[in-house]
């Protein structure tokens, strides 16, 4: 063992004065903190399907939102935490977990960035625009469609309007929360002839940028450079 390297207990080594990884963390909930002069940065991933109040198969890869909600509160009251990075690859899930979780993305003060990686379908739009800055790399896609539930029937007035107060909420978050238009995401969302069983649209990186859905195209050093800049700024700030 050199004075620069220590042996650490999975038998790896680490450079001194750089702290470990929480590991356990990272198995149980897919988040890690990144600890650096630069900042300190929690990095959290939504992977597969938003799970809401009702279990998903055991054979589904899926986000708790009862695990996500709590994580959040504590981020933002946390003095050791900087800036949260959101890893995206969503195929959606329960609208009012996954819109809830990113009502408390987008409310938090500290910095944040997400970026899409692969897929961000569904409810995971509302979740790729939370953060204070959005970012897709090229090849991930986004799918919009309408709002749906399996196994309900519209067969009254009343659950149609429930439908449409529902998707109202989710273009609006979306509308607030990125630079695309109340009228433009509507019309991507009901969009026909694009998806052979479906009403909707599937757009790539560099479209999302160009509709104002997303922010920016990039990968994870322009994402980590852009939530440093928002770090730097904000301790400027509290200086002056």
């Amino acid at each position: 063992m050199t004075e620069e390297t220590k042996a650490t207990g999975s038998g790896g080594r680490e450079h001194e004065g750089e702290e470990p990884v929480d590991r356990q963390q990272l198995v149980d909930l897919g988040s890690a903190v990144s600890r650096s002069k630069r900042g300190n940065i929690y990095t959290l991933t939504i992977v597969g399907q938003v799970e809401g109040h009702q279990l998903a198969p055991d054979t589904a890869k899926t986000t708790k939102y009862e695990h996500v909600m709590p994580l959040l509160a504590g981020l933002e009251q946390d003095d050791e935490i900087d800036g949260l990075l959101l890893l995206l690859n969503t195929v959606g899930g329960d609208i009012e977990a996954g819109l809830g979780i990113a009502e408390l993305i987008a409310g938090m003060e500290k910095p944040s960035v997400s970026l899409v990686l692969g897929g961000g379908h569904s409810i995971g739009v509302p979740l790729a625009v939370a953060p204070k800055v959005s970012m897709i790399v090229p090849s991930a896609s986004m799918t919009i469609h309408p709002v749906r539930m399996n196994g309900t029937v519209i067969a009254a007035p009343q659950t149609f309007n429930y439908f449409e107060r529902i998707q109202e909420r989710i273009v609006s978050f979306v509308a607030k929360n990125s630079r695309i238009g109340k009228e433009k995401f509507l019309s991507l969302m009901l969009k026909t002839g694009e998806m052979a069983a479906d009403v909707g649209s599937v757009i790539y990186g560099e479209e999302a940028v160009a509709l104002g859905l997303i922010d920016r195209v990039g990968g994870l050093s322009d994402a980590l450079s852009c939530l440093y800049e928002q770090i730097a700024n904000m301790r400027q700030a509290a200086r002056s």
